[in-house]
């Protein structure tokens, strides 16, 4: 699985922690994680919670990325942003049982976790512990496992639902705010991430472009 990590500006300074923890926990699974950044408080590329969701949502599409691990402040603006883009389904994540119901009950591809609130002393172990749960064994299972076939039914109506609420995501790429657009993709390793990636020959086109 291609795991994507996305940091917004006001926590991007912790951006290092999370990644490690992350790999720390994915990697010996046999994942790959792709950071995305940002990788500094005072990096060129300054990225919204916004932003995020635009950023999250052109990797997912374009088949770039499997998973997108994301968070800001709250972890609520990120996930409100992601939610908003078609093709992600992003939950809330704030402990392990967070991260083991949303994996088994919502199965999405997409977490927002809170990077300043409640961000303490053994932060990194509560984000191992989330990331263990979420990535440890089979997603979408069911819990309690007796409604496992209602839960896998409304996860799909839930998809048909987003699917005629959202327009398709290159008429997203086009209408959206360009500079907006621009400024979601202008991380040091956007480019050289994503093209190696992405699966979507017209999403890649169309990025090309307004990179030019």
């Amino acid at each position: 699985m291609k795991i994507a990590l996305i940091n917004e500006n006001s926590q991007a300074a912790k951006n290092e922690i999370i990644f490690n923890a992350l790999k720390t926990v994915v990697e010996p699974m046999g994942h790959t994680v792709f950071n995305y950044g940002m990788y500094a408080a005072d990096d060129k590329a300054q990225l919204t919670y916004v932003m995020n969701g635009v950023l999250a949502a052109i990797l997912l599409n374009s088949k770039a990325a499997d998973f997108v691990v994301t968070g800001c402040g709250t972890g609520m603006g990120a996930m409100l942003a992601c939610n908003a883009m078609p093709g992600v389904q992003c939950g809330l994540v704030i402990d392990p049982t967070d991260a083991f119901l949303f994996g088994q009950i919502n199965d999405g591809n997409a977490i927002s976790m809170p990077y300043a609130k409640g961000f303490g002393w053994a932060a990194e172990l509560n984000l191992q512990d989330c990331y263990r749960k979420l990535f440890e064994g089979e997603r979408g299972l069911g819990y309690p496992k007796e409604r496992a076939a209602i839960m896998a039914k409304n996860r799909g109506i839930l998809s048909q639902v987003k699917a005629v609420s959202c327009k398709d995501m290159l008429t997203v790429l086009k209408e959206i705010d360009q500079d907006l657009l621009k400024a979601a993709i202008a991380g040091d390793k956007f480019q050289e991430y994503f093209f190696a990636n992405c699966q979507d020959d017209a999403i890649a086109a169309y990025l090309k472009t307004v990179l030019a």
